[in-house]
């Protein structure tokens, strides 16, 4: 059984992005089913996407990044970013952070 955690460094300003709605999702045979949305905090965090462990399989975590930049004044290219992986059945904890730009964004796996 696996954890996610994750957080969204605004990139350009060099801060973190607070209010962003993120959803975790995980993927069934009938389609995709809503697990937990939650606001990030000050710090930019959401420190559980999920109550309790994660069995392995398919998830997407979804940010809403175009309110962010919409609300600091700033255009951008994506109303969204999305992170697509799969959790091996080993478990583990896995911290996804979301590094923002109004014209980028990128992933990768943090401790």
């Amino acid at each position: 059984m696996s954890h996610i955690s994750t957080h969204i460094l605004d990139t350009s300003l060099g801060k973190p992005a607070a209010g962003v709605v993120i959803r975790l999702e995980k993927h069934t045979p009938t389609g995709w089913t809503l697990l937990k949305e939650a606001a990030t905090n000050a710090d930019g965090r959401i420190g559980a996407m999920a109550e309790g462990e994660l069995a392995p399989g398919r998830y997407r975590l979804t940010a809403e990044i175009g309110e962010w930049f919409a609300r600091t004044g700033r255009e951008t290219l994506y109303p969204s970013a999305q992170i697509d992986i799969t959790l091996p059945a080993s478990g583990d904890h896995y911290h996804l952070p979301f590094l923002i730009a109004p014209w980028g964004w990128s992933t990768y796996r943090g401790s």
